[in-house]
C-alpha cells in the first residue's frame, strides 16, 4: 500500500491526478506491506533512477531498516508491525536526484534471491524543506510559485501596460510525464545519459537544460519561435491561453516543435515545467527591453532619411520581453547570490553554443557582477543598456548619431502579486535608481568587467556627437481613443528651443510592428515643411483611418509612428511613439452558483464595435477544475454594432477559487482575452 492520499497530502502533491506515488525529496513517505512473513530487519531496499543506476553517481541506493533517518542518504525506518503487515517510512536525502525511481526490496535472510519490484514513484524538489537548494521560507510564496496553476502575464509597452491570464496547468493530466520526457530529450542526455541523470539533483543544471529544451532551436524542443507577424502553418503566439495544449501537442506529434511561440509563451511553458518539478518559478516582464547582440551594453537603432525604422541591426529594443525567475541557492557563487535566478527560454543569443540562458543571479545583475555564471552580461544589458539612435544612408553606408539615452531601457519590471491578481513592480531588485550615481557606477563597473572601458570602439559615437544639442524638440500626443476599429488621431507637437527662426523638413511614417518593434507593414507616410518662429510651438494633427491600418495590423496591435525632423543648419531630431491599440472588451457572466459536480451556465457577451461585418468568429475557453480540455465554439457572423451572446455549461470538479480563461478571435480582431475568477 503506497498510501497515495496521505503521502500526497504531506508532500504537497495532492494536485497531481496520478495513480503513481509522487513525493518530494528530503522528506519521509510511508509504505505498508501485507503478508510479510519475513522478520523486517532482514529487508533491503533498492531505489534507482536513470538508464544506468550506480552508487557513485547517486542514481542508486541500497538501504536496510535503521532506527533513525539519515539526512545524507536514503533510509528506511520501521513504523509499525502487526501479525501480517509491516509499515515502513522511507526518506531520501535533501539533495537526491529528482525523477522517476524504481523501488525494489530484497530479503537478506533467504540467501541470494533476486529483488522483488515494488513499483515506481516520482521524486521532486522540495521547497518546503529547509535543507533543499530550492527551500522557500515563506509558505504563501510556495503556494503561489509552486502550487498555483493560474498566472497573469504583463505586456503592452511602458506607457500602456496590459495583462492577460494564463493557465500553467502543471498538475493536469500527463504534464509531469511530459516534463520528465523533456529531460530525456535534451542534448546533454543524448550525449551522456548516465552523467545527465546524475546532475538532476541540481536546480541550476536543470534550469539551464530546460531553458534550452523549451525552444526548438538545437534540440527539437517544445516551441518554434516566429516574430515575422505572419503565422501560417501554425497557431499565432497570441492565440494560446495555457501551457497544457502546447505540451500535449508536442508529445502527440512525436515531439515535433509546436508552432509558434514568442517570449511570453516560452516563459509560460518554462514556468509550468519548473513548477511541476518543484522549483519555485514566476514570469517577469521587462518593458523597453534591450536585445544587445554584440555584448557592448549598447543598443543601436537605425532610421533612413524618410523616418523608416530600418531592420538592419542585430540589436533591438523590444516593447516588452518576458523571462523567468526561479528560486534556489547558488553554491557555485556563494550565499549573497542565492534567491531569484533569471532563466530565459526565448532563443535570442547562443550561450555555450546553444540557445539557452541562465541561471543569472538577480543580485549579481543588480551589483554589476557580470563576470559570474551564467549569461549575466546579456541579462544586465536587457535592463541597463544605453541606446543610440542613428540616421543611416543605405547608398553611402554613412551613419550619423541623432541622439543617445541611458535611461530608456528596463522600465516597470513586473510580475504577478502573491495570492492576488495584481501587478508588482520589481525594477528596484534589478538596478539602483535610474540616473542615480550608484546606478552609473554599477554600469561603469559592468563595462570594466567586460573589458569595454579600455577598448577603442570604432562604432561608438564621439563625445562631440553625444553632447550636441538639438534646436527643436518634438513629441506625439494622442488625441482620441486608442482602439482597434477606430481611427487613430495624433498630434505632432514641435517646439523651437532657439531664439531665431528655424525651418524644419519633417518626414513621417507609420508602420505596424510586432512587440519586438520589428516593422512589418507600412501603413502611412507624409512629409511637411515647417517654419518655427523663435521659441514657437506648433501642433500638426495626424489622422490614420481604421480602413488604412486594419489589413496591416499584426496580432500585437502595435503601430510605430516616426517623424524624422531635418532642421536646416542643425542636427536631426527623431520623434517617435509606439502605440498600442486596445481590443474591444469581452464580458463573462456566471449565471448562478458554481458547485462541485453540478452544471452551471456561463454567458460570454461581445459587441461588434465596427461598421463592418465580422466573420470567422471563434470562442476558446479553458479552466482547470471547471472543464476538461479546451472548449471551442464557432459563433455566427456579427453585423456592424451587433451584440452576440454565447452560453455554455461548466461542471466544476473541485471547490475553491478557479479561473476561467476566454479567447475570442475573428477576421477583424485577433485574440481578445479575458479571465473570470469563479468561486466553486
Amino acid at each position: 500500500n503506497w498510501h497515495l492520499k496521505e503521502n500526497a497530502r504531506d508532500h504537497h502533491t495532492s494536485k497531481f491526478s496520478s495513480k503513481e506515488l509522487i513525493v518530494r525529496r528530503g522528506q519521509a513517505f510511508l509504505l505498508t506491506f501485507n503478508g510479510t512473513e519475513q522478520p523486517e530487519q532482514n529487508l533491503t531496499f533498492i531505489a534507482e533512477t536513470g538508464p544506468k543506476p550506480s552508487k557513485p553517481a547517486k542514481t542508486q541506493a541500497t538501504f536496510g531498516i535503521s532506527s533513525t533517518v539519515s539526512k545524507e542518504s536514503w533510509s528506511a525506518v520501521l513504523q509499525s508491525t502487526s501479525s501480517n503487515s509491516v509499515s515502513i517510512s522511507i526518506s531520501s536525502p535533501h539533495n537526491a536526484v529528482i525523477g522517476r525511481y524504481k523501488l525494489s526490496v530484497q530479503s537478506t535472510s533467504s540467501g541470494s534471491s533476486s529483488p522483488a519490484s515494488l513499483g515506481t514513484f516520482v521524486l521532486l524538489f522540495n521547497p518546503w524543506s529547509s535543507d533543499d537548494d530550492v527551500f522557500m521560507p515563506n509558505k504563501a510564496e510556495c503556494e503561489e510559485y509552486v502550487l498555483e496553476e493560474f498566472g497573469i502575464i504583463f505586456a503592452g509597452n511602458q506607457n500602456h501596460i496590459n495583462s492577460f491570464g494564463w493557465n500553467f496547468g502543471q498538475f493536469q493530466g500527463d504534464i509531469l510525464n511530459i516534463c520528465l520526457s523533456m529531460l530525456d530529450r535534451s542534448l546533454n542526455y543524448r550525449q551522456d545519459p548516465a552523467t545527465d541523470v546524475s546532475h538532476r539533483n541540481d536546480p541550476k543544471y536543470l534550469g539551464r537544460v530546460l531553458s534550452a529544451m523549451v525552444n526548438a532551436n538545437d534540440d527539437q524542443g517544445v516551441l518554434l519561435g516566429n516574430w515575422s507577424g505572419k503565422y501560417e502553418g501554425g497557431k499565432s503566439p497570441s492565440s494560446w491561453t495555457g501551457s497544457g495544449e502546447i505540451l500535449q501537442n508536442w508529445k502527440k506529434s512525436g515531439f515535433k516543435p509546436v508552432r509558434y511561440g514568442q517570449c511570453w509563451v516560452f516563459a509560460a511553458v518554462l514556468t509550468t515545467v519548473l513548477r511541476c518539478l518543484g522549483i519555485p518559478t514566476r514570469t517577469i516582464t521587462n518593458f523597453s527591453s534591450a536585445h544587445d547582440a554584440d555584448g557592448n551594453l549598447r543598443v543601436d537603432e537605425f532610421y533612413d532619411a524618410s523616418g523608416n525604422h530600418l531592420d538592419r541591426a542585430a540589436d533591438s529594443i523590444w516593447n516588452f520581453h518576458v523571462w523567468n525567475e526561479s528560486w534556489f541557492s547558488r553554491s557555485d557563487l556563494g550565499p549573497k547570490y542565492n534567491g531569484w535566478q533569471v532563466l530565459d527560454a526565448t532563443p535570442q543569443e547562443e550561450s555555450g553554443g546553444i540557445y539557452q540562458c541562465g541561471p543569472a543571479s538577480r543580485n549579481a545583475i543588480k551589483e554589476g557582477d557580470v563576470d559570474l555564471d551564467y549569461d549575466c552580461p546579456f541579462v544586465f544589458a536587457e535592463v541597463n543598456a544605453d541606446c543610440m539612435y542613428w540616421n543611416y544612408d543605405p547608398a553611402t553606408g554613412k551613419k550619423t548619431l541623432i541622439f543617445s539615452k541611458s535611461t530608456v531601457i528596463g522600465q516597470f519590471i513586473s510580475t504577478k502579486a502573491v495570492g492576488r491578481d495584481d501587478r508588482v513592480d520589481v525594477t528596484n531588485d534589478y538596478k539602483y535608481e535610474e540616473g542615480s550615481k550608484k546606478e552609473r557606477d554599477i554600469f561603469k563597473k559592468a563595462r570594466k568587467k567586460l573589458g569595454l572601458e579600455d577598448k577603442f570602439d570604432p562604432t561608438a559615437p564621439t563625445p562631440q556627437e553625444i553632447d550636441q544639442k538639438p534646436d527643436i524638440s518634438g513629441n506625439f500626443k494622442v488625441a482620441g481613443p486608442l482602439e482597434v476599429g477606430k481611427d487613430l488621431n495624433l498630434i505632432l507637437v514641435l517646439a523651437n528651443l532657439q531664439s531665431d527662426a528655424k525651418t524644419v523638413n519633417v518626414n513621417m511614417t507609420a508602420w505596424s510592428t510586432v512587440y519586438t518593434r520589428r516593422p512589418v507593414n507600412e501603413i502611412w507616410k507624409d512629409s511637411i515643411s515647417v517654419t518655427l518662429s523663435p521659441k514657437e510651438e506648433k501642433q500638426f494633427p495626424i489622422k490614420i483611418q481604421y480602413t488604412e491600418y486594419q489589413q496591416q495590423l499584426t496580432t500585437d496591435n502595435t503601430i510605430q509612428v516616426t517623424a524624422l525632423c531635418h532642421v536646416e543648419g542643425g542636427i536631426q531630431v527623431l520623434v517617435q511613439r509606439d502605440i498600442i491599440l486596445d481590443n474591444p472588451a469581452i464580458d463573462i457572466q456566471v449565471l448562478g452558483e458554481a458547485k462541485v459536480n453540478k452544471e452551471v451556465e456561463v454567458e460570454v457577451i461581445f459587441t461588434n464595435p465596427t461598421d463592418m461585418e465580422m466573420m470567422d468568429c471563434v470562442l476558446q475557453v479553458e479552466g482547470n477544475d471547471l472543464l476538461r480540455g479546451i472548449l471551442e465554439i464557432d459563433i455566427p457572423p456579427l453585423k456592424a454594432s451587433e451584440k452576440s451572446s454565447t452560453k455554455f455549461k461548466l461542471i466544476p470538479s473541485e471547490t475553491g477559487p478557479k479561473h476561467l480563461l476566454v479567447n475570442f478571435s475573428c477576421d477583424k480582431f485577433a485574440d481578445i482575452k479575458t479571465f473570470k475568477m469563479v468561486n466553486v
